[in-house]
């Protein structure tokens, strides 16, 4: 008898993120050793969870059912992940290009979030991933628009970039391309691999073309686009981004902007300023930023943590220095991205790495220096990254703690037991009064990342002579203990809030606790004082009257 598995992908927020941020560091550009990689998974309207699954043997004829009376055969063991990084270490994290519109399939099977889960249920290594992703959209179709992949394991780092073939086609065309072990990467809703090292023919074997260590893509990725007539021109000047994703200013300006911020944090900034020109869509000067630069210094996790942070702090595209920042001098703003003033001009707003619509943030680490069961790790939180603190989740837990779960996370419905809605009941006290606000959260998310960063020493010690059983069952542990300090610091923080700033002063407090003392009335951010003073004249100006 036939046994039929039904997968959780049906999720809101799996169809939700078209407009997400990964960052990737290769093991010789990190502190210790490790890949990472980074993924705030953004869009309005839906509550995140962990992505989670246990690992698993099946029986021959066991079916996965993929919806729409979709269904593909089993394989015969799955890891399990948590987080989007599975038990081998192995973590694919995703962005949203679009590309062209005639490249959708409505009749394949898979779309980039089905891809990357069952992907992760099959892959040892990053490269058997990417060829795992490629055999299944061959088989069975692909039916999301342009996509971007990171694809790591705890030796390597790989961006693979993949977009279907349109109505009545199987398969995509793609290409991917190994990040340097010493250098960064960065995606943010754009296409951004161009030329690429080019084999003579395809590997038989494995059925797309493979350049040494450093490039693999289909075998058609030319020959299509040409049939198309995307491009006509010699193989060798071949570029995947104008063919399939070509730029224009909103994906400059709303997207590659947060690559140029994630690099300019980690090299000279008057070399990533050079690039401002292509920011503003001025092609005729700049057409490309590099798609991978080595950083000045080694990043940690830490870095990798505050830079899903950014909001173009102290750049050019600085969102807290002008007048659009209102009052309280914040980086964030209303939708939508672009709006008209009165009298018709077309304007925007940024849009940085860090914002108010993440429904879920995470940053994977892969250590090959440690066992696989704690090597492999999500520092995870649901809301936006800039308010949340990252909280350890192992590879290898076999229950999804309670606030992490979908069930405690209902869009619809606030509760106290919901990491999604205590992370919002904070944020949103926040937002408005950013300025004043932002130094007591800032201090809880450090307390609690501090106090997570130094118990792993211990963690790692600790598991070193457990069983694979007894290292799953404590690192559970582990990670739930984790998110309920996680609540109930939060839940403190909230309740300062209010107290703390109620009716818009300031109170003094201690080590996140209100204290007796003399309240202040936070100033405005000097930028609105001088917008105001502009538009109104005289009107607010004191007079030195005396009598």
């Amino acid at each position: 008898m036939k046994r039929l598995i039904l997968t959780a992908l049906l999720l809101p927020w799996a169809v939700a993120a078209l407009a997400c941020t990964n960052l990737i560091v290769g093991k010789k550009a990190s502190t210790d050793g490790s890949v990472m990689c980074t993924y705030n998974c953004d869009g309005f309207g839906f509550a995140g969870s962990l992505p989670f699954g246990l690992p698993g043997r099946h029986q021959p004829g066991e079916q996965i059912a993929l919806g729409g009376g979709r269904f593909i055969p089993q394989a015969e063991y799955t890891y399990g992940y948590a987080g989007l990084t599975n038990e081998r270490q192995v973590s694919i994290v995703e962005t949203t290009w679009g590309g062209r519109k005639e490249l959708e399939n409505p009749e394949g099977f898979f779309n980039y979030f089905r891809l990357m889960q069952i992907t992760l249920q099959r892959s040892a290594t990053a490269r058997e991933a990417i060829a795992v992703m490629h055999d299944l959209v061959q088989e069975y179709g692909y039916n999301s628009t342009g996509e971007s992949f990171a694809v790591c394991d705890k030796d390597e780092a790989w961006i693979m970039e993949m977009i279907g073939k349109g109505p009545g086609r199987k398969g995509a065309v793609w290409v991917a391309r190994r990040v340097p072990d010493d250098c960064v990467c960065a995606y943010a809703n754009a296409s951004r691999i161009r030329r690429f090292p080019q084999a003579r023919k395809a590997d038989k074997k494995r059925g797309f073309c493979v350049v040494g260590d450093s490039c693999m893509y289909a075998s058609d990725v030319i020959s299509f686009a040409r049939e198309m007539g995307f491009y006509e021109g010699d193989d060798a000047d071949f570029s995947f981004r104008e063919a399939y994703g070509p730029l224009d200013f909103n994906a400059v300006r709303y997207c590659e902007a947060r690559v140029w911020s994630f690099f300019r944090h980690h090299t000279d900034p008057a070399r990533m300023d050079a690039y401002l020109p292509f920011l503003d869509a001025r092609f005729d000067l700049c057409d490309e930023l590099p798609l991978w630069i080595k950083p000045d210094a080694p990043l940690s996790v830490r870095d990798l943590m505050n830079d899903m942070r950014d909001h173009y702090e102290g750049t050019a595209l600085d969102m807290t220095a002008d007048v659009s920042a209102g009052p309280w001098a914040s980086p964030y703003r209303n939708q939508p991205v672009n709006y008209a003033s009165a009298d018709g001009t077309g304007m925007f707003r940024e849009r940085p790495i860090g914002c108010q619509q993440s429904g879920m943030t995470m940053a994977c680490q892969s250590r090959g220096f440690l066992p696989d069961a704690v090597g492999g790790v999500t520092y995870f939180n649901l809301d936006d990254a800039s308010m949340v603190a990252y909280v350890p989740v192992y590879c290898c837990i076999d229950r999804v703690p309670a606030p992490f779960r979908a069930e405690n996370n209902d869009i619809l419905e606030f509760s106290t037991e919901s990491a999604f809605w205590m992370n919002n009941f904070v944020a949103n006290m926040v937002y408005p009064r950013y300025s004043a606000m932002i130094a007591d959260l800032r201090e809880a998310q450090t307390e609690l990342e501090d106090f997570y960063a130094a118990d792993q020493a211990d963690v790692e010690e600790k598991v070193k002579g457990m069983t694979r059983g007894e290292q799953v069952a404590f690192l559970t542990r582990k990670t739930e203990e984790y998110t309920e300090k996680m609540m109930q610091r939060w839940d403190k923080l909230a309740r300062l809030l209010i107290v703390k700033h109620n009716d818009q002063i300031m109170r003094p407090s201690e080590n996140g606790v209100v204290v007796p003392g003399r309240y202040t009335s936070p100033a405005y951010a000097p930028a609105f004082i001088e917008a105001v003073k502009d538009a109104t004249g005289d009107r607010y100006v004191r007079k030195e009257v005396k009598r």
